[in-house]
């Protein structure tokens, strides 16, 4: 199922509880109710045990740790597109649960006496829809495609499959509940997953294919290439292949073997882009502005076009000027305002700077390179040894794409320094050194050393310098003049607000994430004095209790600050705003089991006295349970919701409900009154 599909999934969700479930969940009860009579037909009480242990392994901490540990891992393999979009998704789907929750409002399975623990309403099944997303973020981060991610989605569905049951066992979740909770979870992480981190342009790879901005040129998109070459170039592709990954992240880089009208056979070097290589150049130059300040032109592209037509552009400049640089060929449209690809000239026969021996002439050349850019203006940006190359003994420069005009003099002395350090790793700093002097002064060389350090020099680079052992950086400083490094932070307001934003985003997005990992949830509507489904929950919590409190109408100024329902307590605080500089007065309200364990509590402040001897205290025993109500008003302050007849505070008798049930949903609400097997 698609992206799409499982979207739709959930536009019918939302409209079945906005419309349907919100008026009336008769039909789905009765549709739910011999499915569970038929699983918990199964009960015994060594099942019982078992599906309570799970239940609450997978409900809580068992769900933090499995989303804790998928953050982890996606951490570690520097997968960070793919954890943005597992947390986003989270974070959407945080949004989402609660509105849905509450308008559907379903109290818990009727017909059935629930052995397992719950919290709130019950549809969409929120430990359920939260397991689910959690699950398709750990298949899509860190599961190959292909085989090995179908299987992993059939071992999420038998999880899925497996807890679903367990939940209908203990009596705690409708069937119904269940599905819009997986439907909900697989949905939203699929579909952004599918969006923003598509298989065929950021693939989970395990080893050094290169990077996951590399596309897939198989299928249907080589097929695509195929025809437009054919169709705008002339070119019959007899063989296409993936080349040079490990040095380039920016585009998809291809050798081509290709027949030309005339038939004749030749190399042809292309360079394949997509919209996400455009916006992988957006967020690179944002996150580059966040951490050094904007030190040169970082303005990105708008289009895929954009880049291509770009990258044409410098070719054909450089060639002007006589660099050794390929000659361009043509842009071929693969998919309008999609993908392009951009042909060229392929170097036969030669080999990367980083894989092949170098005289003092190639050393010649590099520099005379520099000092030829220099001269006319023009600044490569991205030297390092994946983009120069050896032909016959003669050196090539490739990939222009990041070519400037009239750049600033410190890139274009960082041009120098890399230059100079690509070369050094294939002879030595000294007869590097020594045949720069005759290309630039002692000056210009102490400022390339003075401005080439960190992030100025490609990732490729850096990592050939260590692994080649050598201080290379330092050796060419002990040669040049001494120099003050040039810093390259770069302050102004907008890279303040950037940062400052960036981290508020973070902050938002990994609350809603990760508070998905603890599904607490236990709110509900007001708990008003009729047979609404706050009162069925209410009763279905405690089903020993034959009366359950509820707000007929508050006094004057109180107002009800939130009401939480689990099996075993409810719970429902009232707050006012008094005088004497606005400090918050309550109540609290507790009801009961008969042996005095908490099931219901009324507050009005955000705190509640310790229970004992606290005069503030007090407990109202009711046939199957007991209210605690608490103050912390002091005496003779009101007026004070309270169960006297003008208090605000009453009872709903249990056999209301009952009936209500019985009549209205032709099921039995189970507990006093009406027993369940």
């Amino acid at each position: 199922m698609t992206g799409v599909l499982w979207l739709a999934a959930v536009l019918v969700i939302v409209v079945s509880c906005v419309v349907w479930l919100h008026s009336t969940t008769g039909p789905l009860d009765r549709f739910d109710a011999p499915i569970i009579r038929f699983v918990t037909s199964a009960r015994t009480p060594r099942l019982d045990s078992l599906t309570s242990s799970l239940n609450s392994v997978g409900s809580r901490w068992g769900l933090a740790i499995l989303g804790l540990l998928a953050v982890a891992l996606t951490a570690a393999f520097r997968r960070w597109r793919h954890l943005v979009v597992f947390l986003v998704s989270l974070a959407v789907l945080e949004i989402v649960l609660p509105g849905l929750y509450m308008t559907a409002a379903r109290p818990r399975p009727y017909s059935v006496t629930a052995i397992g623990h719950w919290e709130g309403f019950s549809s969409p099944s929120q430990p359920v829809a939260a397991l689910a997303a959690v699950l398709m973020g750990f298949v899509y981060m860190l599961v190959v495609p292909g085989r090995p991610r179908w299987y992993a989605k059939l071992a999420v569905v038998a999880i899925l499959v497996g807890v679903a049951l367990n939940r209908i066992y203990l009596g705690v979740d409708h069937p119904t509940d269940l599905a819009f909770a997986v439907i909900l979870g697989v949905a939203i992480p699929v579909a952004l997953f599918r969006a923003f981190t598509p298989s065929d342009v950021f693939p989970v790879r395990y080893g050094k294919r290169g990077k996951s901005a590399h596309l897939d040129v198989g299928g249907r998109r080589g097929e695509a290439i195929r025809r437009a070459m054919q169709e705008q170039l002339g070119f019959t592709i007899l063989e296409m292949k993936l080349v040079g990954l490990e040095g380039s992240g920016g585009s998809t880089p291809l050798k081509l073997l290709v027949t030309d009208e005339e038939g004749v056979e030749r190399s042809v070097f292309a360079k394949l882009y997509a919209k996400n290589h455009v916006r992988a150049d957006r967020w690179y130059k944002l996150g580059r502005l966040m951490l050094y300040g904007r030190l040169e032109d970082e303005t990105p592209f708008k289009t895929v076009r954009r880049f291509v037509e770009y990258e044409d552009y410098t070719l054909r400049l450089l060639g002007e000027y006589g660099f050794p640089t390929p000659a361009p060929l043509g842009i071929v449209e693969i998919t309008p305002e999609s993908e392009y690809l951009i042909a060229m000239e392929f170097f036969d026969g030669a080999d990367e700077i980083g894989d092949v021996d170098i005289d003092e002439h190639v050393i010649d050349e590099g520099l005379a390179m520099i000092r030829r850019m220099w001269d006319v203006g023009l600044a490569h940006r991205d030297i390092k040894p994946a983009n120069l190359m050896v032909q016959d003994g003669r050196l090539r420069l490739i990939d222009v794409f990041f070519v400037q005009v009239r750049p600033s003099p410190w890139r274009q002395a960082v041009d120098l320094g890399n230059m100079m350090l690509v070369l050094a790793l294939r002879s030595d700093a000294q007869t590097v050194y020594e045949k720069a002097l005759g290309y630039f002064t002692p000056e210009e060389l102490s400022e390339a050393f003075a401005a080439t350090r960190g992030v100025a020099s490609p990732t490729q680079l850096r990592n050939f310098m260590k692994r080649d052992g050598r201080d290379l950086l330092e050796q060419f400083r002990s040669l040049v003049p001494e120099r003050r490094p040039v810093t390259i932070q770069r302050w102004s307001l907008r890279r303040i607000g950037m940062i400052l934003l960036t981290l508020i985003v973070v902050a938002a997005s990994g609350a809603f994430s990760l508070s998905l990992f603890f599904p607490s949830r236990g709110d509900v509507s007001t708990p008003s004095c009729d047979t609404n489904r706050t009162m069925i929950l209410m009763a279905q919590a405690v089903p020993t209790a034959e009366q359950l409190p509820c707000i007929r109408s508050l006094p004057l100024g109180w107002s009800l600050t939130g009401a939480t329902i689990a099996r075993g307590r409810a719970t429902f605080e009232l707050l006012v705003m008094g005088g004497g500089g606005g400090h918050g007065t309550g109540v609290q309200l507790q009801l009961g089991q008969g042996g005095g364990s908490p099931v219901v509590d009324v507050t009005l402040t955000p705190t509640c006295p310790a229970t004992g001897d606290d005069p503030a205290i007090q407990t109202i025993e009711i046939p199957g349970g007991c209210i605690t109500y608490r103050s912390s008003l002091p005496a003779g302050v009101g007026p004070v919701p309270s169960f006297d007849p003008a208090g605000g505070l009453s009872y709903v008798p249990r056999s209301q409900l009952v009936t209500f049930v019985d009549q209205g949903e032709e099921l039995i609400l189970c507990g006093a009154g009406a027993p369940c097997s």
